[in-house]
């Protein structure tokens, strides 16, 4: 891995939801390898995440600049990260970050070796780019899923989104560079669409998928054991295991809930079902019925499944030999995670970027099967069930293509794979960057 160390200093600050701040701790672990200087701007509620990357580096290469979350009128008092709240609140948390604009100046003006470049979240774009011109360095737009996604937006969505999503495009569009956390085999003609939108420049890098960081499995409690021993005790019947989860963000209603209880206790397979956390308590979510798992299933089905409620250890239990499929909202991690472990994706889009993500992965791929869609849709038990039993068969064509289609992303991030290559263009280019700075002063 060639090293660019060249007194480059790269400040990064994530959008602060577990789905945009672990990808870009993972594209910090990998600048730290190549030789640079990393500080991640985070909020007190959200350096937690850091731990793991912050165990494996030192800390002369890698800070942290923790700054008070600002207040918002329509953002709870104490809620810092997006897992509390719905996905309407994401022009609420732009704006109220927004307001860091001044102490990160501030922070920068102060610094005896401040940052060469800006490394932040798409969702942030609104503002940052405008920070970086004010502080004479270039912003990089970290993007968080594919181009599919994005292109879509972009070339056919735009005209009926909301302003500040309009905004974030123009933020994107305006910033010195784009990274994405996909990769050129799957994302190559999309990629070109984009490029072509970037009248300015060609500086756009496809270096994912960014494997997550050596540590993020350590931290796990007596009762993630406990699911992992029984997933031990699964493993002797093969692939024999369906995981169910739905990410950060969503909450079931209760007639959905009652409908994966119904399927997965008519499909008689063994599953393990990770149910958020209802966002009670905020003033958010009224409803009380949602992600309430119903009464008595637990007891019926205890023999061969598990409801974990809470956070789980997703990428220990998807690395499980015992399991073999994932009922998945299809949000852009959740899909690489289950691709990268080699089971078959069994796809529920909801919002946001997942049905772009299916579409890619079902349509134009065929390594996932669309099993629901929609936020609020009652899927049909009988008809999941089937699809949940179905999912376990070893020989079906959508399992043998994710198996290809692991190998082509792993390639991808190997010594001369393309994502690999794209990295290390990219460090180049800030290194160079900062070499240019310094000869100017």
């Amino acid at each position: 891995m060639t090293n660019f160390s060249n007194g480059v200093h790269v400040l990064m600050i994530p959008f602060p939801a577990s789905g945009h701040i672990f990808p870009l701790t993972d594209l910090a672990h990998q600048i730290l390898l190549r030789g640079l200087t990393v500080t991640i701007m985070v909020t007190p509620k959200n350096r937690h995440y850091l731990n793991s990357l912050l165990s494996l580096h030192s800390s002369s290469n890698l800070q942290t600049l923790v700054l008070p979350f600002p207040s918002h009128s329509s953002i709870p008092h104490g809620v810092e990260n997006m897992q509390d709240v719905d996905i309407s609140f994401v022009p609420d948390f732009e704006a109220a970050l927004s307001k860091l604009h001044d102490p990160l100046v501030n922070w920068f003006e102060n610094h005896v070796l401040p940052p060469t470049a800006i490394v932040s979240d798409m969702l942030l774009s609104s503002w940052t780019p405008l920070l970086a011109s004010r502080l004479g360095v270039p912003n990089v737009c970290f993007v968080v899923t594919n181009a599919h996604a994005v292109s879509s937006w972009w070339v056919n969505d735009l005209d009926s989104m909301p302003e500040c999503y309009r905004k974030q495009h123009l933020g994107c569009i305006q910033s010195w560079g784009l990274v994405f956390n996909s990769f050129n085999e799957i994302d190559n003609q999309k990629l070109k669409l984009i490029k072509e939108e970037l009248t300015e420049h060609d500086r756009l890098w496809a270096v994912g998928p960014l494997l997550p960081i050596k540590g993020r499995l350590s931290s796990l409690g007596e009762e993630q054991y406990q699911v992992m021993s029984w997933l031990d005790s699964c493993k002797k019947v093969g692939k024999s295991v369906v995981y169910v989860a739905f990410g950060t963000q969503i909450t079931l209603t209760k007639q959905q809930m009652e409908a994966v209880a119904s399927a997965l206790e008519e499909s008689m397979v063994r599953f393990i079902w990770v149910v958020k956390e209802p966002m009670k308590g905020l003033g958010i979510v009224d409803d009380d019925d949602r992600n309430v798992v119903p009464p008595g299933f637990e007891d019926r089905v205890a023999e061969r499944g598990v409801v974990i409620k809470g956070w789980a250890p997703q990428l220990a239990i998807l690395g499980h030999p015992a399991v073999g499929s994932y009922l998945t909202h299809c949000g852009w991690n959740s899909a690489l995670e289950g691709i990268l472990a080699e089971v078959l994706l069994l796809a529920w889009p909801m919002q946001a970027d997942h049905f772009h993500n299916t579409a890619l992965l079902v349509d134009e791929l065929g390594v996932a099967v669309r099993v629901c869609e929609g936020l609020e849709t009652v899927p049909d038990a009988s008809k999941l069930a089937r699809a949940l039993s179905g999912s376990l068969t070893m020989n079906l064509p959508e399992r043998i293509r994710t198996k290809k289609l692991r190998k082509t992303a792993l390639d991808s991030i190997r010594e001369g794979g393309s994502s690999y290559k794209a990295l290390d263009g990219f460090v180049e280019q800030l290194s160079s960057l900062s070499v240019m700075n310094r000869e100017e002063k």
